[in-house]
C-alpha cells in the first residue's frame, strides 16, 4: 500500500474557503438557507464533523454542484485517515495467491 504524504483537505475547509468566504456569506446565513442548525454547520466548517449524505444533497442544491462532489470529498478524507490508522500487518489474509493455487494442484 502506498501512503500519500499529505491528507486530502477536509470538506469543511473547502466549503468554508471556496463557497462561503468566496461568496461573502455568513455561517448563520448559510445554516438558515440549508435548514441546518448553526452549531452543526460550524462543526463541519471547523473540521470537527463530516458532511452527511443528506447535507451533501442540500449543499449541491444550494451551490449548484453535485451531491457526489460533496460525498466524494468526505469519503476521500475518511478513507485516507482510516488507511493511516489501520495497521495492515496485523490483518490475516484470506485470499489465495496464484503460487499457492499451483502448489495445491500438483
Amino acid at each position: 500500500m502506498v501512503k500519500r504524504a499529505l491528507p486530502p483537505v477536509h470538506p469543511g475547509e473547502i466549503l468554508r474557503e471556496d463557497y462561503i468566504k468566496e461568496r461573502g456569506l455568513t455561517i448563520t446565513e448559510v445554516a438558515k438557507g440549508l435548514g441546518v442548525p448553526r452549531p452543526n454547520l460550524s462543526a463541519i466548517l471547523n473540521e470537527r464533523a463530516g458532511i452527511s449524505p443528506e447535507l451533501a444533497v442540500k449543499l449541491s442544491e444550494a451551490f449548484g454542484n453535485t451531491t457526489q462532489f460533496w460525498v466524494n470529498l468526505q469519503k476521500n478524507y475518511e478513507v485516507w485517515h482510516a488507511e493511516q490508522k489501520v495497521n495492515r500487518s496485523l490483518i490475516r489474509h484470506f485470499w489465495v495467491q496464484e503460487d499457492d493455487m499451483r502448489s495445491a494442484t500438483i
